[in-house]
């Protein structure tokens, strides 16, 4: 960070005062006002005012106030030197959760708060009394604020975004609250994106995309809401790369040197968090119930869906600019802070006040805070103050506006929605499914069919054919009865003819005997009248026996006419059933037709990469060149539009089309072009850390090593270097880099090398190199420590981190083995002459290289035997400046514990009289 005040970026380590736990928010305690006489008026319950940020609506609302606590910072080294003879301007009574604020000796005002956090309450109970609430009450479907408000330089950053990298403990409210809320959502069903951002002199900007600048605020003008739609939306899914947004975006937050703080943030920060969560016991019911062809959809009822948005801000720290000592760009950044706050403060007055006016436009931090005061958001504020009696004033401002803040009262109201997104995809999934089982009953109902159909058929075949025997013997049988019967009738009228006509000739020869004669023919006609009688009745009976005959043929023939209609019905389910089964073959070569498109674009596809490797084969540079155009346009073009997963496609295809092995043998090509474009296509691919050691294994590393011996562009001696440098994060590559000459060949490279960027990516690759214990003499041997050292002479501040990183790792590994016991006699980096550049680039104003020269200050000091030369090399004043005055609290410690240990340092501080 500059010195001299001047605006810079954090490099996302801040040092902070270590604040230490201890009571939750009481859930049903009331607002309190003020002991003091001239105490603040509390206000009415605030249910709908117009007046609210929020514009809180009146469907349904809970009432809920402002919690706010206040949080000691414990005095610091300057304030225990100057203020040493001073009683803190504060006392604090958290059992009674109240603060007195000391006018003098003998005069204090008292105050009451939600919670009272002294000095040494720990960040655990910081979270648990001031932001788990509100967390809480985020993952029900409410909004939630949490905000911290105070002096700059009294932990308002340490209370909320801490990461805890050295001490979990440390932890801020930030990595808590994310902590919580992944561990009660599902990530199945449900999802967290959040969004971070910086306020910087009315200016809304990306944290995480700093090209993204000046974001626009949109209003919704119906309900009022506020979002910020050109804001990066990142979806978390685990803390690990939370912890790493955070730290991505607070190495893009403004921050400057002050006479109050020594890292004071110049912008207010803003972290969104997005909560949307399905109900459980909730999900649609759909049910379907099939049986035969009927489907019955019971229920088609939308999942509820809750939204809750958690805001965390932490704003810059007020000012007074005499004690700030501002000055020049970093004085114009303090009025636009001031101005602000100033701003949140006259809407929080018109609030407690229930003023018909609240000036929520009059900055954007108030618009953006909308919903957190008066809204409909649940909120949460800590006040952060200091003990020092020399600023009273500011303390006594902070306490008054945590005072008029606790007047204020919101209208909670939780964010449901049906999710028809979902409903939608899982009816999706039925009707999917109910296509396939009606496409599997059909074609059951078709063999069904087809079965009974063959079925009747026989049984039809097979009744006519009995019916049509039984018909001809019945008609054989009675015909046969009929012929017997007629014959034996005829039989019998021959024999009673014969028996007539002979009676008649006695009757004309015995004339004589006429009575006998008479009498005898009687007897004969009475005989013959019975002969008669029998026969009409077996015709009679005859008769009888062929009706009965006619009629069991009029049933069987109305059988046969049933089994007709029965197969007529038959045949009409079946003609449906074939209208049905046509619809959906219509449907199948629809959708056949859409394969075919898709396959012949797939054919089209494969035909062009055919024609690429055959270009390639046959030695056509020109076509390849741009051939390699257009797949170095699609990567960069496909990681524009998906920067998650577009890198990998996009290699993936250039792999699919041209091939690993092809891309490296253009390395050696005759045009400069193909070369140059090849080179670059090699280091986009070395970049992905899966793609590394196919490049190694197909001998691109030896190609680009070539590269570097062969020719003497510095264009492709910048890109071959970028690429070595991302393999030589590997400790196997490192090894092949070393073992292939690589070290010399990057040596002599940096000395041609005039281009910063080349040297730049020369200076990363001898780095990572430095980081590796068993190359240490090695490298040294080789030239690479000089290498490093002459690539000084750019003065560059890429190129001088990069040597101040490689310098720290060589150093690092030097203090191991030397403790290890693998490593004796002085430094190889005092004996090559780093010494003097490492003391004087100490307090270099770039804080990348700021910390990695300190780093190397403290492993160097670890060694006794280096301990001569660098009391000589005047770096010892620099270890004590390290172990007072640096912002990481690790090296810090590092060069506090280093001092302590050293004999020879600490006979030389004696005696130069230095207090430690």
């Amino acid at each position: 960070m500059a010195a001299s005040g001047g605006t810079g970026y954090r490099n996302g380590a801040t040092s902070r005062n270590s604040l230490k736990p201890d009571k939750l928010f009481s859930p049903n305690s009331h607002p309190k006002s003020s002991l003091k006489s001239k105490s603040l008026p509390n206000s009415a319950l605030r249910r709908s005012s117009p007046a609210s940020l929020g514009a809180a609506k009146d469907d349904g609302g809970v009432p809920g106030r402002v919690r706010v606590a206040v949080r000691l910072r414990p005095r610091n080294s300057e304030e225990l030197i100057a203020d040493a003879d001073f009683a803190d301007c504060v006392e604090l009574q958290p059992e009674l959760k109240r603060l007195k604020l000391r006018k003098n000796n003998w005069d204090s005002d008292t105050y009451e708060f939600d919670e009272v956090l002294t000095e040494f309450a720990s960040q655990k109970r910081v979270y648990e009394v001031v932001a788990k609430p509100v967390v809480e009450s985020v993952l029900d479907g409410y909004n939630g604020t949490i905000m911290a408000y105070g002096q700059t330089g009294t932990g308002k950053t340490y209370t909320l975004g801490r990461l805890g990298e050295e001490d979990t403990a440390d932890r801020g409210i930030m990595v808590r609250a994310m902590e919580d809320i992944l561990d009660e959502v599902s990530l199945e069903t449900d999802s967290v994106s959040v969004s971070y951002l910086q306020l910087y002199m009315e200016s809304i900007q990306d944290l995480l995309d700093p090209a993204n600048d000046n974001i626009s605020i949109v209003e919704d003008p119906k309900t009022g809401d506020v979002s910020l739609p050109g804001a990066s939306l990142i979806e978390i899914r685990h803390q690990e790369s939370f912890v790493e947004l955070l730290r991505l975006g607070e190495a893009h937050r403004f921050a400057a040197n002050t006479k109050l703080n020594t890292e004071s943030s110049r912008s207010h920060a803003i972290l969104m968090v997005h909560v949307k969560r399905s109900l459980k016991g909730r999900d649609p019911t759909l049910s379907s119930d099939i049986g035969g062809n009927s489907h019955l959809v019971k229920t088609l009822k939308p999942p509820i869906v809750r939204k809750g948005k958690l805001v965390v801000v932490d704003l810059a720290g007020s000012e007074r600019i005499d004690k700030s000592g501002s000055e020049g760009h970093t004085l114009e950044e303090a009025k636009s802070i001031n101005l602000s706050l100033s701003a949140l403060g006259k809407c929080i007055n018109a609030l407690a006040e229930n003023s018909a006016h609240v000036p929520v436009r009059d900055s954007k931090l108030t618009r953006l805070l909308r919903d957190s005061f008066g809204g409909t958001a649940r909120t949460s504020l800590v006040i952060t103050i200091g003990p020092s009696p020399r600023h009273r004033g500011e303390t006594t401002s902070t306490i008054m506006f945590g005072q008029r803040a606790m007047k204020v009262e919101n209208m909670l109201k939780i964010k449901e929605e049906f999710d028809y997104k979902s409903l939608s995809r899982r009816l999706d999934i039925q009707l999917d499914k109910l296509i396939a089982e009606h496409e599997r009953q059909q074609k059951a109902f078709e063999k069904e069919i087809e079965r009974i159909t063959k079925e009747a058929q026989d049984r039809i075949s097979e009744a006519e054919k009995i019916h049509s025997n039984a018909l001809e013997k019945e008609r054989l049988k009675y015909q046969k009865d009929y012929m017997e019967s007629i014959k034996k009738l005829e039989d019998q009228l021959m024999v009673k003819q014969k028996k007539l006509g002979g009676e008649k000739v006695i009757n004309e020869a015995v004339a004589a005997s006429a009575s006998s004669i008479i009498a005898n023919g009687e007897g004969s006609a009475a005989s013959a009248l019975k002969e008669v009688a029998e026969l009409k009745r077996l015709v009679n009976k005859e008769a009888l026996l062929r009706k009965a005959a006619e009629e069991e043929v009029s049933n069987l023939r109305s059988q046969v006419s049933q089994l007709k209609r029965s197969e007529t019905s038959c045949n009409s389910e079946i003609l449906k059933l074939r209208k049905t089964l046509e619809e959906e073959q219509n449907q199948k070569k629809k959708l056949e037709g859409d394969i075919a498109i898709l396959q012949s674009q797939l054919l089209q596809l494969s035909f062009e990469a055919d024609e690429t490797s055959r270009r390639l084969d046959i030695g056509e540079p020109g076509k390849v060149l741009s051939s390699l155009d257009s797949l170095v346009q699609q990567v960069k073009h496909s990681q524009a539009q998906e920067p998650a997963n577009g890198e990998k496609a996009s290699v993936a295809k250039l792999f699919e089309q041209v091939g690993l092995q092809k891309i490296l043998s253009l390395l050696e090509a005759e045009d400069y072009d193909v070369r140059i474009h090849a080179v670059k296509v090699v280091a986009n691919l070395a970049a992905e850390e899966t793609n590394q050691q196919k490049i190694v294994e197909a001998g691109g590393l030896s190609s680009l090593l070539m590269l570097l011996r062969s020719t003497e562009d510095e264009t492709i001696h910048r890109v071959a270097a970028g690429a070595i440098a991302n393999l030589a994060m590997n400790e196997t590559n490192q090894e092949l880099i070393m073992s292939q000459g690589g070290i010399s060949l990057l040596a002599v490279t940096a000395v041609n090398a005039e281009d910063p960027q080349t040297l730049r990516m020369v200076a990363g690759a001898i780095a990572n190199l430095c980081g590796n214990d068993k190359l240490q003499t090695k490298l040294r041997g080789e030239g690479g420590i000089k290498a490093l050292l002459g690539m000084v002479r750019c003065r560059h501040p890429d190129v001088l981190a990069q040597v101040a990183r490689g310098i720290a790792n060589f150093a690092k590994c030097e203090s191991r083995a030397s403790t290890q016991g693998t490593k004796a006699g002085k430094s190889f980096l005092i004996e090559d002459g780093a010494l003097p550049w490492i003391v004087q680039n100490a307090k270099n104003e770039a804080s990348t290289i700021k910390r990695h020269i300190e780093l190397a200050l403290c492993h160097l000091a670890q060694h006794e035997v280096n301990a001569k030369d660098m009391i000589s090399g005047g770096a010892l004043w620099e270890l004590v400046r390290i172990s007072r005055d640096c912002s990481r609290e690790d090296i810090r410690t590092l060069a506090h514990r280093t001092l302590l240990s050293s004999p020879a340092f600490q006979a030389e501080m004696r005696r130069l009289r230095i207090d430690y």
